[in-house]
């Protein structure tokens, strides 16, 4: 796909999705830049959010769908490399803070509420803001987003509780969120991390050339889904149980259901939800490059690999300890990454396997649903009044 002509793609009504794959590794430095560019705005910001209360300021991280997923991937790894002293990372969905307040904000705790949205238009993001400054006591917003012309953008411009900082190139225009997320996520880690600048700067660097090098081993993808399968699970463990949810979300949006997806952490699959796997099923699995928890996630491998009920099993990996021998696309010749930026190369690897199993059940990547019924902004939500 990677390969081909535009106007080959624009036939299969694949070239957006196509493009806004490929392009991340570049759209990663730009995220870097506009990291640096800002830093002083998001020191001061933050410097003041610290301010609303003593102890720990509560983070957390909201959106909607994979909007949500942003969280869900960079909280693990923050919550180890954040500085804990300062802050409580906790990712909880948009859809959970608007239909139900009070379960999950406190509103005596001071809050720092960090929305995600691609366009920022849809209902969820407007109202979780809305809701939150109403119920919390002391709050501020931080808007990651990528839509410059969007409500959330718009609406918050002179909102003095409020910091925006936008991702321009990473607003998709395809159907599936796929830059967006991997660029909100490294945008968040790149904010919380208390590693150095330069460090950070390795680190985006390297994901940018394993990016690119996904980009190069595309056939190694397309060999995974060379069988005749209907079914496919991602497992991992810490910041990757996150990551394998957007992952199957991919695999479900962009085939329109045509495979049935599941995803879980590498421990937590055994419990019942394993019962998915059939000789119809691809199971892949991110491998943590952590020493301890790389051993879970090498167990479940071994595992069903070894119980042979699956039709594939299929380790996505960096070779930086004991690596799985089974199928694998392996990352060889680079320094172990931390998880919070390992994901980025990884996800490209899962949204390929998106990508082409579209095409290979008939779909459009760039149009999947043909009735319409589901949206690239989300429809037909009702934002019922909140009085606090």
């Amino acid at each position: 796909m990677f390969e081909k002509d535009v106007e080959t793609l624009t036939s299969m009504g694949a070239q957006i999705t196509t493009a806004e794959i490929k392009q991340q590794p570049e759209l990663w430095r730009d995220t870097l830049e506009i990291y640096k560019t800002n830093l002083d705005a998001i020191t001061a910001f933050l410097a003041d959010a610290r301010a609303m209360g003593e102890g720990r300021l509560s983070v957390v991280f909201t959106g909607a769908g994979t909007s949500d997923y942003v969280g869900d991937t960079a909280a693990p790894y923050l919550r180890r490399a954040g500085d804990r002293s300062l802050y409580d990372f906790k990712p909880i969905a948009t859809t959970d803070i608007v239909s139900a307040p009070r379960d999950f904000l406190n509103p005596d705790e001071p809050t720092l509420l960090v929305s995600f949205a691609r366009s920022g238009n849809s209902p969820e993001s407007l109202a979780a803001v809305e809701v939150a400054g109403k119920f919390v006591k002391n709050v501020r917003f931080l808007n990651i987003t990528c839509a410059p012309e969007g409500k959330l953008a718009v609406e918050s411009a002179d909102d003095p509780r409020a910091l925006t900082l936008l991702i321009p190139r990473a607003n998709d225009k395809g159907f599936a969120m796929t830059g967006s997320y991997s660029c909100m996520t490294l945008l968040t880690t790149l904010i919380f991390d208390t590693a150095s600048l330069e460090e950070k700067a390795a680190w985006v660097e390297q994901i940018a050339k394993m990016g690119e090098e996904v980009v190069a081993r595309e056939d190694e993808v397309a060999a995974f889904l060379a069988g005749d399968f209907n079914r496919v699970t991602y497992l991992g463990s810490g910041s990757f149980v996150g990551l394998a949810q957007e992952s199957q979300l991919k695999i479900l949006e962009l085939a329109h259901g045509l495979v049935a997806t599941s995803w879980d952490s590498s421990m937590g699959y055994r419990h019942g939800p394993k019962s998915f796997v059939d000789d119809k099923t691809l199971v892949f699995v991110f491998m943590n490059n952590d020493e301890y928890t790389r051993q879970y996630d090498l167990d479940i491998l071994n595992e069903i690999g070894g119980d042979k009920i699956a039709q594939k099993t299929i380790a996505v990996q960096q070779d930086c300890g004991p690596v799985f021998e089974g199928e694998s696309f392996t990352f060889t010749g680079y320094d172990a990454l931390p998880e919070g930026y390992l994901a980025l190369p990884f996800v490209m690897v899962a949204q390929t396997v998106s990508l082409l199993n579209s095409v290979r059940v008939g779909n459009t990547p760039d149009t999947p649903s043909p009735t319409g019924t589901v949206n690239r902004v989300v429809k037909g939500v009702t934002i019922h009044p909140f009085e606090a």
